[in-house]
């Protein structure tokens, strides 16, 4: 396992992506934590974390610039409270293979998801290939938790679905 730091950001492949957004490309060093990503100064629109073995998807310092967030293939399996905060334009995240179990849980607590509400950007959602989308209603309780989706798992969220969501909470589980 590799830790993030500013000089793995400097060495790490730094270029214009297809849809000519500023990428990083820090994927596969097996990085179990984030952490030092103000390292990147801010300068990126997209930062691929692909493949590492990240277990929460939390400690971003404020990015400005970030959009998209490519998170496939690590371990997450908890989202950190106030991303909004750390990430206000954040756009896409992709969270395809990783672990991430519950919609919501019993006794009060908010669901693995519940986070994601709060980052009023984000309209672009993968969650293929995680435990939480065998759940019963499963799109139709992430189109009601978090509204502004507008592609879930890289399907258009349809006005049909999202009227269908108003009765969401009628849903017993």
């Amino acid at each position: 396992m590799v830790k993030l730091t500013a000089e793995l950001i400097e060495q790490a492949a730094q270029y214009t992506n297809p849809v000519r957004d500023r990428e990083l490309d820090l994927r596969g060093y097996k990085i179990p934590v984030l952490e030092n990503l103000g390292a990147t100064l801010d300068q990126f629109d997209t930062v691929d974390l692909s493949d590492n073995e990240i277990r929460k998807l939390d400690g971003f310092p404020l990015l400005k610039r970030l959009k998209t967030l490519l998170m496939n293939n690590n371990r997450i399996c908890r989202i950190g409270e106030n991303l909004e905060q750390s990430l206000p334009d954040l756009k896409e995240l992709i969270l395809t293979s990783n672990n991430i179990q519950e919609l919501f849980t019993f006794g009060g607590e908010s669901g693995d998801l519940d986070p994601l509400a709060s980052v009023k950007s984000l309209s672009l959602l993968s969650l293929l290939r995680n435990p939480v989308t065998n759940k019963k209603h499963y799109r139709l309780y992430v189109i009601n938790k978090i509204p502004q989706i507008r592609v879930l798992d890289f399907q258009k969220v349809k006005m049909k679905s999202k009227n269908t969501c108003g009765m969401c909470h009628f849903i017993t589980y």
